[in-house]
This record gives C-alpha cells, structure tokens and sequence, in this order.
C-alpha cells in the first residue's frame, strides 16, 4: 500500500497467567483458541519457551529489558508505586507512583530511537503506570497489575484515571485497533504492544461473558489434572469450586483469542499482515490444579519452579518473511526475545555486552544452528533459582534449601525429587556449580535477588543497597 513502511512493524500480544497448556494447538482439546491455533499455522510454535521469573512484573520486565530480575530488580508482582491516588479512590488504596524501571533500556526504546511510533495498550504493572515510559508515544494502561473484568481504572493516553465497565479484553483491544488506524499506514514503522490480562483471576461468572462461561459448563477438564492439595499450601477445592474456576479461565482464554482475532483481522484489512511481525506469549506460566497447586511461582511458599509455573506459549508469525507450521522444541527464555528482536530487525542492541539472551532469530529465517557452546535456559524468584536442560532440572533455594533435582527425560510431571540420592549428586553439583557461575556473571550486587526476603506477596519498593526505607517485600 502506499505510504507503508519498509520496516516490518512489530505486535506483540501477551497473555497473562496462561500457562503453555491452554492452546488447542498445544494439544488441548477442551479449551476453543482457534486465532491463536490459526497463528501457529502460520508462524513458529515454541514448546520450550521459559519465562524468566513464575510472577508477572519480574518477567514483563525481563522480556522487556532482556535484563534479569537481578539485575532490573524487579523481584515480585508490584503491590506499591503503581498510580498515583487521590485519597477520594478508597479501592485503589493509597499509593505513589515509583518508576522501577528508571534509566535501563528497554526493546520499545531501541526502536523508537530508530524511527518506530511504539503504543502500549493493557497491562503495563512496572510501575508509574500513568505516565508513558520506554520510548512510547501511545499510552493506555491498567491502572494497577489487574481487577474485575468489568469494573477497572485506566490512564486512557493520559495522565487522568478514567473508571471502565467495558469487558476489559474488548477495552484494551479496541485501543490497540485505534493505534492500528491511525499509524498502520504511516510512513514510520510501529511497534503495538497489546498486554491482557487475560486469563488471570477472577474467574467468577459476573467477570465474563455469560455465553463463554456457560458454553464451558459441560466441560468435564480432563486436561487439568486433579491432584490432592500440594504440601506446600496447596488447592483443595470443592468438585463445584474446580467446575467454576475452571470455567471462568477457559472463558477468559477464549474470550481473548476472540480479540486477537479482531486484531489480526485489522491488520489484513489494512494490508499490514504480511508486514507485521506478530509475537504472542505470556508472561508467566500457571497451574490450575496442576500439582495440586493453583497459581504460578507464588502458588506456593516456599516458591515453586515446576515447568507449569515457567513454562509459557509463544507464537510469531509474519507469512512471506518468516516460516509457516513449524514446531521449535529448543530451549529459550524471556531474556533471549531483546536480542532476537532487534536481530531480526537488523538494529544494533547497545547493552547486548551486559545482556544474558542470545537471538534465536535464526529459528525464524531458517539460517541455521546459532553455535551455543550449551542448551540451558535459567530462572530466578527472589532467593530461588533454577538451570534447566532437556535432561535434568536443578532448584537452589538459598540459602538454606529445599533444593529439588528432576530427571526429566524420565520424569516429566517433576514427581521425583534425586537432589538427595548419592548417585545423582554429582548432576545436582554440576548444575549448581553452572548456575552460580552464569548468575555471577550478571547479577547487579545492588539488585541480587539471592538476598531479598521474597514471599510472592508483592514488592513495595525500589531494591538498592544503598536505598533506606520500609521492607521492599511484604511479608504477609
């Protein structure tokens, strides 16, 4: 079309809580994500794609920055410093906006710098949420990480915080449809990041529309394991309690893929499809009876890293630029899509030399192996960290433990822990050993997570060495 930018334009799509199981293209027959399945067809499917830390803030920022938590020091969901609240919004509580993500770089920076209109629409939960950051010019966020699906505050491109009553996946859709039409056919290329918070909690019926929750009622979730509570503060619901939570996740999921769908449409009818690189992904994982947990990584305590919990989708697609139908079962993380990204694009990545990803932009234009010297993806929640292989999987729980091994090539569900049988010490030695020596070399000592005191009961503050003030964790 004329006018149309040469560069490719850039959406992504992130879900929120939706764990790498909730897509019928992932082999889930009961759960309808027929947009997301049409996606994957057209594009490349990742089934061993790890988010960086099982809670949403520490990995949103991780896939953002490339950094990890250690690093940006985001070490849990942000409970404070989100809006800035008149005193007159009693259910907002009383808060102040903190800038957590304050002079590091993000993807959506390079890119601006180098000509791209980069908007934001949904949920943003780094912090500051009234004020446009990271190079973007588009501004609608959540007012905090997320609330009832029909009751909700937003800075609508502005600083004021506007009350919504719309389903709030159709909200945040149709602002993203709105950015398309005024900058799809622009001369400057774009970057949209259109972030739900779908499918996450509440799953009451009120929440979602009453056609997809009731077409879920006769669903008998043979999928989802149940699974007596897990013993660390595990789910233990009612038959009643399980058929309606369940109901109320499978519906936002649906719900959600019905908007992408819209998306996608707009973009071919704007004659922007085969110009736009699509990435779908979610922030972090979740069991919804899996384990006898319900939650992600704070879906327990102490913090659990079962493949449940940091195992989440990811989708691109660009038809005519990148593959169709491909299945990639390597090992890749959060940290990696920066580097991806702008290797794709062909732009420079200033602070790759301080950055832990590597691009796996060669799975996307068929240029063959990378040359990594090792296939291991790590993960960090607080004090907890993890080093994954396709053969074994190793947790360090600092400083006193429990420490968990799994043998996953025999042991998939992670239902056996080894970590104390002598004939695999060696195996958990070894891997710790790479895990400690891999941290080291990117760990902010200022930002290191090892010494935090995190519960998964939410970040209240600014990590530093040198800061004073209350606890940056809440303990309760």
């Amino acid at each position: 079309m004329a006018g149309q930018s040469v560069l490719p334009n850039v959406l992504t799509i992130m879900s929120d809580d939706q764990g790498a199981w909730a897509m019928g293209c992932a082999g889930n027959s009961e759960i309808r994500t027929p947009n997301l399945d049409r996606l994957a067809g057209q594009g490349v499917r990742f089934t061993n794609f790890f988010c960086t830390s099982p809670v949403c803030s520490p990995a949103r920022a991780s896939f953002l920055t490339g950094m990890i938590p250690s690093q940006h020091g985001i070490h849990d969901w942000l409970r404070s410093g989100n809006v800035h609240v008149d005193e007159g919004v009693t259910h907002l509580g009383r808060d102040r906006p903190i800038e957590y993500l304050k002079g590091l770089a993000g993807f959506t920076d390079v890119l601006a710098a180098n000509g791209y209109t980069c908007g934001f629409s949904g949920k943003w939960h780094l912090g500051d949420s009234g004020r446009p950051q990271k190079g973007h010019s588009y501004w609608c966020t959540h007012s905090l990480g997320g609330a009832s699906y029909v009751d909700y505050h937003v800075f609508e491109d502005s600083r004021e915080l506007v009350h919504k009553t719309q389903y709030v996946t159709d909200y945040f859709t149709d602002r993203a449809l709105d950015f398309l039409d005024r900058h799809g056919n622009a001369q400057r290329p774009f970057c949209l990041s259109l972030h739900y918070t779908a499918p996450h909690s509440p799953w009451t019926r009120e929440n979602h529309p009453a056609e997809l929750f009731d077409s879920y009622a006769d669903c008998p979730f043979e999928s989802i394991p149940n699974e007596p509570p897990h013993p660390w503060n595990g789910w233990a619901p009612s038959p009643e309690q399980r058929q309606q939570t369940l109901q109320g996740y499978f519906a936002a999921v649906t719900a959600m893929d019905a908007a992408i769908g819209r998306v996608v449409q707009r973009l071919e009818d704007l004659s922007l499809r085969e110009n736009t690189l699509i990435v779908f992904l979610s922030d972090n994982g979740m069991n919804m009876g899996h384990h006898g947990i319900c939650g992600k990584g704070n879906g327990t305590y102490p913090l659990n890293m079962y493949d449940t919990s940091v195992k989440i989708p990811l989708i691109v697609s660009c038809p005519g630029r990148i593959a169709q139908g491909v299945v990639e079962e390597g090992l890749y993380s959060q940290y990696d899509f920066m580097p991806t990204l702008l290797d794709y694009l062909h732009l420079s990545n200033p602070g790759a030399s301080n950055l832990p990803g590597r691009s796996f932009a060669h799975v996307l234009t068929g240029r063959g192996d990378d040359g990594r010297d090792e296939v291991v993806v790590f993960d960090e929640y607080g004090p907890v960290r993890m080093i994954r292989d396709h053969e074994w999987k190793h947790m360090r729980r600092y400083p006193d433990g429990p420490d968990e091994l799994y043998q996953l090539s025999k042991d998939p569900g992670e239902r056996t822990n080894l970590v104390d049988q002598p004939r695999h010490r060696h195996v958990a030695d070894d891997m710790r050993q790479r895990m400690e020596k891999w941290f080291a070399r990117y760990v902010d000592p200022s930002r290191d997570g090892v010494a935090q005191p995190v519960r998964g009961k939410g970040q209240t503050r600014l990590v530093d060495a040198s800061s004073e003030g209350p606890p940056a964790f809440a303990q309760e």
